[in-house]
């Protein structure tokens, strides 16, 4: 295909949510398998540090098993202050919000998750240069920290400031800091108290590559998290996800190396786009953002290779990558990028 082709617009299915490779099977079915799914920024170097056997299923989730799992996840985000809850996944948190009778009004920093403006229904949409603005006049002020797709990352510092002016004039800060654990000094959760009026979800599933336990916390202000942890009861998450997630967030040697992997691959993949003239632009080593004016054409080439990565129909110059899992999977991108 040559990039002077009118560029196809990607398929709605693939630009809603990454992860679709069974939809892009369907769509490109000439495409070689087994496909790459570049598509979602999950870590390929999954934690693999505990089986749960099916007799552990057969009871209630355990009271104090969920107990543990909360200090273990709050020790690992450094989170000694703030209250804390397990949720089933960030996203069911982030679905809570509109019921939590947050301040108004309402605002939502753009470009980002989807899911934040659906979470936060008739909320004005913002660009992060508005923060300091609509922060001086109350309300509910929702982020991402890191940013997902541009990668852009606020400095924990800096986020605990607009809380504060927020705060001030009654209003809350949401942060979804659901790439954070790749990142050690971006979470503002270090740096909370019970009391403050801010209220934070962390995903388990990135980081730790196990996206299907579907596990994600609110932590955060006391009052804020108490109002989320009510609406989910006495088992808010499975048996197994307990147990995985509190194994795998005492296991801060794996973390600890696990950074430094994702480093390293992040910065291969750099070199990968850089030799393309793609200019990967983040922060965050789980994915990369690329912009240009043949990006859809740019997609299809890579589809038509069994390669998926992430479009979005709102911004059809931008593309998001995700890291490949080794060097056969990066010389697989290299080579489709090439029209090889």
């Amino acid at each position: 295909m040559l990039l002077t082709d009118p560029p196809p617009a990607p398929a709605a299915a693939l630009t809603y949510h990454g992860g679709r490779a069974d939809a892009a099977a369907r769509l490109y079915p000439d495409a070689p398998a087994p496909w790459l799914d570049l598509s979602t920024g999950i870590n390929p170097f999954a934690w693999e540090g505990a089986d749960v056997p099916l007799s552990a299923l057969r009871a209630l989730p355990s009271p104090a098993e969920l107990s543990a799992l909360h200090h273990a996840a709050a020790a690992a985000f450094g989170a000694h202050e703030a209250a804390i809850t397990a949720l089933p996944g960030s996203e069911i948190g982030l679905r809570a919000l509109a019921g939590l009778a947050l301040p108004r009004p309402w605002h939502v920093v753009a470009p980002s998750y989807r899911t934040h403006q659906a979470a936060l229904p008739g909320a004005t949409t913002i660009s992060a240069a508005a923060v300091d603005a609509v922060a001086r006049g109350g309300g509910t002020l929702l982020l991402a920290n890191p940013n997902n797709p541009d990668g852009r990352c606020w400095p924990a510092a800096r986020l605990l400031e607009l809380a504060q002016a927020l705060a001030d004039r009654g209003g809350v800060l949401v942060v979804d800091e659901a790439f954070a654990d790749a990142m050690p000094g971006a979470s503002v959760l270090p740096l909370l108290m019970r009391d403050d009026r801010v209220l934070v979800f962390r995903s388990f599933g990135k980081f730790f590559g196990l996206a299907g336990v579907r596990l994600g916390f609110a932590a955060g202000g006391a009052a804020l998290v108490g109002a989320v942890a009510a609406r989910l009861g006495s088992w808010p998450v499975s048996t197994a996800a307990l147990r995985i997630g509190t194994a795998a967030y005492r296991d801060t040697a794996w973390m600890a190396a696990t950074r430094e992997q994702l480093a390293a691959a992040a910065a291969a993949l750099d070199a990968v786009l850089d030799a393309h003239d793609l200019a990967p632009t983040g922060a965050c080593p789980l994915f990369r953002q690329v912009e240009r004016d043949d990006a859809p054409l740019l997609f299809e080439r890579l589809a038509r290779a069994g390669i998926l990565v992430r479009p979005f129909n709102e911004a059809p110059r931008r593309l998001r990558l995700g890291l490949p899992g080794d060097a056969a999977a990066l010389a697989r991108l290299d080579a489709a990028l090439g029209g090889r």
